[in-house]
């Protein structure tokens, strides 16, 4: 796959390069494993470009998003699918998480109809008057908000 939004992840595929002990290494998933998930998250359409290429270089693991204690990206997508109905909340367009976090709490998404680049976006699931269910990360797109996150490890910074 020719990588043409996250050159940035491509040319920065680990944490810390130099540590013998602990890379952070940037691990993919396989082409077959990217289309099983469009079939089930997308209704067999594909997904956008970003999405495509962070799943190719980094879908199983990547050291600036938080794919949580799950071995696979089904198994994510599936945890906050249950979340939502655990907090009776709802997404009426197809989505694919790409970060989790607090517990169950939030999670960082993208919707799949959107831009070959999408807004990222944040899902807070628990009730509250002064936190919004969905908000957009300050209008970034995913490739932003990763090439930000690679820039906050590179200057020393965890990224979570």
């Amino acid at each position: 796959m020719e990588i043409e939004l996250l050159k940035y992840l491509q040319s920065n595929p680990a944490a810390y390069p130099n540590n013998q002990e602990y890379e952070g290494r940037i691990k993919p998933i396989s082409p077959i494993e990217i289309q099983q998930l469009e079939v089930k998250y997308n209704n067999g359409h594909a997904f956008p470009k970003v999405l495509k290429e962070l799943l190719f270089l980094a879908g199983n693991y990547c050291y600036v998003l938080d794919y949580n204690i799950f071995e696979t990206q089904e198994e994510l997508q599936e945890a906050a699918r249950s979340w939502l109905l655990f907090y009776n909340r709802n997404i009426n367009r197809n989505f694919f998480v790409v970060d989790t976090y607090n517990a169950g709490d939030q999670f960082l998404f993208i919707y799949l109809d959107e831009a070959d680049d999408p807004i990222i976006r944040q899902a807070y699931l628990p009730s509250r008057s002064d936190i919004q269910f969905i908000t957009s990360l300050l209008n970034r797109t995913l490739s932003q908000y990763i090439e930000d996150q690679i820039d906050d490890v590179k200057q020393g910074h965890n990224p979570f």
